[in-house]
């Protein structure tokens, strides 16, 4: 096995901090050895051994791990896709280009810790010219949502952080930075029915009694949690988790169909950490095949008082039925969507209370350099808020600025000229509403800068 340095050519990296129990070189051969055999503890997330060699190599033509503890030194391993097609042998990594990307990440990987690098993303090289920033912005959408959903549990606690950052490999500039946000599946702020969420306990032969979390959402609920993970549909059902990962999200395991009427009917379940033969994984962890016997159990199933689970349907489709015969509520007008220059967290507050216009670009923000006289500019063509640069340190609070930075006059602007964006032509009144508000907001500016 020689040493090696991978390219800089469509690389996705992952830096990620952890404890190893095996020193670097020995835990990495088992890692990038498929099914390699190790000693998952209870709540461990690896089952198989063969989720990283075979979902990176599915996207990627290469895989390198790099990894460090506080006692041992950076070592890496390689895997090919046309070396894996052909033998099990992959490559060890130059212990200096090791350290180098290590050093990279300081402040996020610190005594220990684990970098993914993917190279040769094969969905890159699809990328027709001048629709890069189109797809990464997707790609980039997808992946959060995707991580918000299925390790909420983890981006909950104090501690555990995921961050998407977009730089340009040549200059070095962080085009973009993104921090995942928990979508928490049952996160609605009021339940749609008294009396719930309730637990039931279904009695499973050869499990024990397994808690169902039955939950009911409220009626044409807008959060992104309940409406901004997929068709409700498919969304109904069970939510089962091993070890505090989602594993599947939505479904009935044949149990029953999905019905329209059972769109707010959302029941979590925490997989049993021993062993049985009822309940299995899939090989890619997306989903769990059952037996028929968590359907008998769920037949028997009851909460503490006695309230049977066979009722917990009929009061869900009861409740999105009164709902459907209420009068209709107050529709709030579609918006472009929110897009890069605003924090995470104000995107996702903007797609819970507006809807979105589907198919459409962003709305970004940006700082540059502009007329004293003006506040902002509106760059019809690239979608984009430019904001004055000179302005940029007073609306801090005198703090270094970030790609996020000043949300609450971003979140103002994009309230104010999202309609302007809309408009095929920009008419006189939106022109002269443009120019008011650049002249009120300068003179505000001023003002704080005199103070």
């Amino acid at each position: 096995m020689a040493p090696y340095q991978p390219s800089a050519d469509w690389q996705f990296e992952v830096p990620t901090t952890g404890t190893k129990r095996l020193p670097p070189a020995a835990a990495l051969d088992t890692a990038t050895t498929v099914g390699g055999r190790q000693g998952y503890d209870d709540t461990a997330l690896g089952h198989f051994g063969t989720g990283l060699k075979a979902a990176s190599l599915s996207h990627a033509d290469s895989l390198t791990v790099i990894s460090r503890t506080k006692r041992s030194p950076s070592t890496g391993r390689r895997w090919l896709t046309a070396r894996a097609q052909a033998d099990f042998s992959c490559d060890i990594v130059d212990p200096g280009y090791c350290q180098d990307l290590v050093d990279r990440y300081d402040g996020v990987i610190q005594w220990q810790g684990t970098i993914v690098r993917w190279d040769r993303v094969r969905a890159f090289e699809t990328i027709t010219t001048g629709q890069a920033d189109r797809y990464l912005n997707d790609a980039i959408e997808k992946l959060e949502t995707h991580l918000g959903l299925y390790l909420h549990r983890f981006l909950a606690r104090d501690g555990f952080n995921i961050d998407i950052v977009v730089e340009d490999v040549r200059t070095k500039e962080e085009l973009d930075h993104r921090g995942v946000e928990p979508i928490d599946p049952f996160g609605y702020r009021v339940p749609g029915r008294a009396g719930y969420p309730r637990t039931y306990t279904a009695p499973v032969e050869g499990v024990g009694g397994v808690a169902l979390t039955a939950h009911i959402w409220p009626p044409k609920s807008p959060l992104v949690s309940f409406r901004g993970i997929g068709p409700l549909a498919e969304r109904q059902g069970f939510y089962i988790y091993r070890n505090d990962r989602l594993v599947q999200a939505g479904g009935w395991n044949s149990t029953r169909s999905p019905e329209g009427h059972l769109a707010l009917a959302r029941i979590a379940v925490d997989l049993p950490s021993a062993p049985n033969d009822v309940f299995s994984l899939t090989v890619k962890k997306d989903g769990v095949t059952v037996t028929p016997a968590f359907a008998r159990g769920l037949e028997q199933a009851v909460d503490a008082t006695g309230h049977a689970f066979a009722a917990y349907a009929q009061e869900a489709a009861l409740t999105y039925r009164e709902a459907a015969r209420r009068a209709t509520e107050p529709q709030r007008k579609a918006v472009l969507p929110a897009g890069k220059g605003i924090d995470p967290k104000l995107r996702r507050t903007l797609r819970d209370e507006l809807p979105e216009l589907v198919g459409e670009d962003p709305i970004a923000f940006r700082w540059d350099s502009l007329p004293s006289a003006a506040f902002f500019e509106l760059d019809r063509e690239q979608r984009e808020v430019r904001l004055n640069r000179e302005y940029r340190q007073v609306l801090n609070g005198g703090r270094r600025g970030g790609l996020n930075d000043a949300p609450v006059i971003k979140s103002m602007l994009y309230l104010m000229v999202n309609e302007i964006f809309q408009k095929e032509q920009v008419r006189a009144v939106h022109t002269d509403n443009v120019a008011l508000w650049n002249s009120v907001l300068v003179t505000a500016a001023r003002c704080e800068m005199e103070r």
